[in-house]
């Protein structure tokens, strides 16, 4: 059979307080055209269905119509986990009738051990789960790390192997040897930690979801999706997409996902940020993180540049005044006056004003004399 292995939708997630809805549905919309078009036989959502526990209104309807879509109008069947991110309870909700419409929703350990045949496959639905979770369910006081637990887990699995299918396991966790992006939750932390990938080698396919780069792992048989849009800057140069997995054949193809609004870095200076010549040849709508390589003070420089680029997520210089070694010794003699004008200089270019000055002396007089009255 054949199937999309997708993950990390994170539905109602902000980028520096930019609303991601309308790329999240760009980028869904993509989804479900490629899994018409690569007939797929089923859609795996590996967690993180929602940012946050608490999902707003907007992202549970949302969220509803994306899954109603491809499980009702495409006939499509959707093998979902719960992730960190998503309330295990709340997510749950309704579960039990899914089935029905081979919607089949798993958020919790127990209803891991199940398998769900379609085909020549048994899927293994595991959602995030803590270790406190596999120490009451196994009834092993001696579980306090995921890696433990996951060889019972493994175990269980593996004794409802039928020998004449193939064998997937739909997971979210932080597996060994894989690296992380800033927009994504560690949970290897208090006993959750990496599981090795010897535990999973049992597995024809691992489908895994939590880390939003499918480079987080390279593994032929054990894979992250990423996730279909982009949430940070540390992940400006990922390319997103989705897995099609043929479970027939083991062949694996990554099919990329184009983004409605790129998230970029963008280096340059005010001036050249401002001309026309410059920003008519940029995608102005994008995500930016704006370097500026100005040393000079601008005034309203945020404001300003948001009339030309209003996406703009973080705005940093990349030049500053550099203090060599055998400078430091001289430094430390200055009085703090003559130190504050030299940083000045060194930052700006220019000298402080007669005012500026002023200000100075009678900020320093009154710190001076606060901390001799403490």
């Amino acid at each position: 059979m054949r199937f999309l292995h997708t993950a990390d939708w994170h539905i109602g997630k902000k980028l520096a307080g930019y609303d991601l809805l309308a790329e999240q549905q760009f980028a869904y919309e993509q989804i479900v055209q490629l899994a018409k078009e690569e007939h797929v036989d089923a859609i795996v959502i590996a967690g993180d269905l929602y940012d946050r526990a608490q999902p707003s209104e907007l992202a549970v309807k949302t969220l509803n119509e994306m899954l109603q879509r491809l499980n009702l109008t495409e006939k499509l069947p959707v093998l979902a986990i719960s992730g960190n991110h998503d309330s295990a309870t709340r997510l749950a909700t309704g579960s039990p009738w899914y089935t029905a419409t081979q919607f089949y929703l798993r958020t919790t350990l127990a209803a891991a051990f199940k398998p769900i045949e379609i085909g020549n496959t048994q899927f293994f639905l595991l959602p995030y789960f803590e270790p406190f979770a596999a120490r009451q369910y196994f009834e092993e006081d001696d579980i306090h790390q995921i890696s433990t637990a996951m060889k019972f887990v493994v175990a269980k699995m593996r004794s409802e192997f039928l020998p004449n299918k193939k064998h997937v396991l739909v997971a979210h966790f932080f597996a060994a040897g894989s690296s992380t992006t800033d927009s994504e939750t560690k949970i290897t932390v208090g006993g959750l930690d990496a599981v090795p990938l010897t535990l999973l080698t049992d597995f024809d396919y691992v489908a895994l979801g939590h880390l939003h780069s499918k480079d987080a792992l390279h593994a032929e048989k054990i894979r992250y999706s990423g996730s279909p849009v982009k949430f940070s800057i540390s992940e400006a140069d990922q390319e997103k997409g989705v897995w099609i997995v043929d479970t027939e054949s083991n062949q694996v193809d990554f099919h990329p996902l184009k983004p409605l609004h790129d998230v970029r870095t963008l280096k340059a200076s005010f001036a050249e940020l401002s001309d026309s010549t410059f920003y008519k040849t940029q995608q102005r709508d994008d995500f930016l993180a704006i370097q500026l390589t100005d040393q000079k003070i601008i005034p309203n420089v945020m404001q300003e540049l948001r009339k030309i680029y209003p996406r703009i997520v973080s705005l940093t210089r990349t030049t500053g005044p550099v203090v060599k070694p055998q400078m430091r010794r001289q430094i430390r003699k200055l009085d703090p006056l003559t130190l504050l004008a030299n940083y000045f200089t060194d930052v700006t270019g220019e000298q402080l004003t007669e005012q500026q000055q002023q200000w100075a002396t009678k900020m320093l007089k009154a710190s001076q004399e606060q901390k001799e009255d403490n």
